[in-house]
């Protein structure tokens, strides 16, 4: 089984293309988990008639909102699929994305090295998200694969290694990155990522990508884990570079001395004048 897991914000306006993909999914044995993070529109409602229609298998709960990195936590702890995939609520599907991702799970699935599969994601126009250079299939972790796939990714984890990699939960902020997950479970196991492109995505006014910026403000800690693991970890020494620029654009002094786990490499200090530039920028673009 497949379960498909949804954080959904005031999406009622939207969400029905997703459900609608997954009614026409040509593999059937998949659950859809929803966690709803404390929308005020008519969200319950609207899932709740989907429910009513008993065209696919729907779990519906609604949380205080406290952020996608702690829905995700709970849809792993609620789900019963060996495969977990996130697809957002403006997102939906392609008809055979199910399919695929179990037909190129099952020949990996005997396989602990591997913590999953990986489709491509596109635009409703038909272009390949962050692809730089085509390949059939390769065996990767989510770090090495930039060289030929930047940007968001259609990933299934098994649910198995997402519980032993459950999100940081920092009191009082409410985004961290995917990224930090992902990169963790990367430096253990790799996913086989297979060129088809099976979810369409289109990033909204009202998204997370696009406003990327003010969330990482408003999340110094998890912004600081991201980039001090990265600055650690990346195989690329120009992430490297841009990962401390970046690290100091939103650091929080006083949080980076409480946390052990959010100091930055030594080095990154050189850098330091370069993120608080960009800093300088930032605030003044806001004003």
């Amino acid at each position: 089984m497949i379960t498909v897991f949804t954080p959904a914000y005031n999406r009622a306006y939207i969400i029905t293309n997703l459900y609608d993909s997954l009614c026409r999914q040509s593999y059937k044995d998949f659950e859809w988990v929803v966690i709803d993070d404390g929308s005020t529109d008519n969200t319950s409602d609207l899932v709740e008639s989907f429910i009513s229609q008993n065209r696919i298998n729907i779990r519906y709960y609604r949380v205080e909102n406290g952020g996608k990195h702690r829905a995700i936590n709970r849809g792993v702890k609620l789900a019963n699929g060996e495969l977990f995939f996130i697809v957002d609520s403006d997102d939906y599907l392609t008809d055979d994305a199910l399919e695929k991702l179990n037909n190129n799970y099952q020949n990996i699935c005997g396989d602990e090295s591997f913590a999953g599969v990986c489709g491509l994601r596109k635009y409703p126009n038909g272009q390949i998200n962050g692809l730089k250079k085509e390949f059939n299939i390769i065996d990767s972790s989510p770090q090495h694969i930039a060289k030929w796939l930047s940007q968001d990714k259609a990933e299934a984890f098994r649910t198995e290694i997402l519980k032993k990699y459950p999100f940081p939960e920092y009191d009082g902020e409410r985004f961290i990155s995917e990224g930090v997950v992902w990169n963790r479970i990367g430096r253990k196991y790799k996913l086989r990522y297979f060129f088809e492109p099976i979810y369409i995505c289109d990033y909204l006014v009202d998204g997370l990508t696009l406003s990327i910026s003010k969330l990482h403000r408003n999340s110094p800690c998890g912004t600081m884990l991201l980039y001090a693991e990265s600055m650690r970890y990346s195989p690329s020494l120009i992430h490297k570079i841009k990962s401390a620029i970046n690290y100091w654009r939103y650091a929080n002094i006083i949080l980076h001395r409480n946390h052990k786990e959010l100091r930055p490499a030594i080095w990154s200090y050189l850098i330091l004048p370069f993120g608080f530039i960009i800093r300088i920028l930032d605030n003044l673009r806001q004003k």
